[in-house]
């Protein structure tokens, strides 16, 4: 019974995670976030994979989804680092989220809650095919939507790591009690052989 509630607890978390990535895509996509698309594209296999684990009682899936979060965490907590500005990182110097490829922030940083965006016209400052506003009223900046993302993130992976080592520890263990048993044993029970040669006995009355 504990074996199926940990593997139901699982999927249940790798469900909230395969959600929670696919929202995250779809506005890194409109905001032109290469670096997180990519990472984020990488996150949903690695999800579908420690699903597929859980369920066909993979162990060896379910370590390298928990491998996989390790990175996870860690990614998103560069992107906390990023967008907070922690040490030399700069977001008005250092587009990383884009490869450098241009100049495209984050999507919340125009449709956040109750933002204001104005544009400004006639500037000198945009470059070809990029627009100055100016973004004003907003109930919550930009940059904390992605803090918040990201922590969510970091807890459910957390909580995904803690249980797919348990129930790959689980996997593992009923794997070797089978194996004592008998399962794969060569010492298991084996049936007598015949005997090709027939021994007859003289018979006296």
């Amino acid at each position: 019974m504990g074996k199926c509630d940990g593997r139901c607890t699982l999927l249940v978390i790798c469900s909230l995670q395969l959600v929670a990535a696919l929202q995250r895509q779809v506005f890194d996509f409109l905001g032109y976030q290469w670096a997180p698309i990519l990472a984020n594209f990488l996150h949903i296999m690695a999800v579908i994979l420690g699903m597929f684990g859980t369920v066909q009682f993979r162990f060896r899936y379910l370590i390298f989804y928990a491998v996989w979060l390790v990175v996870w965490v860690g990614w998103n907590s560069f992107i906390i680092c990023f967008y907070l500005e922690v040490g030399n990182l700069s977001q008005d110097r250092d587009f990383l989220m884009t490869f450098n490829t241009s100049l495209h922030r984050s999507w919340w940083m125009e449709h956040g809650p109750g933002c204001l965006v104005t544009p400004v016209l006639d500037s000198r400052m945009a470059p070809d095919d990029h627009h100055v506003i100016t973004v004003s009223g907003c109930l919550l900046d930009y940059q904390y939507i992605e803090v918040l993302s990201s922590a969510i993130q970091i807890l459910l992976a957390l909580f995904g790591f803690v249980y797919a080592c348990y129930v790959s520890k689980v996997f593992q263990d009923d794997e070797d009690s089978f194996d004592f048993i008998g399962g794969f044993d060569s010492y298991g029970y084996q049936p007598p052989q015949k005997s090709s040669h027939l021994q007859l006995q003289p018979l006296y009355t």
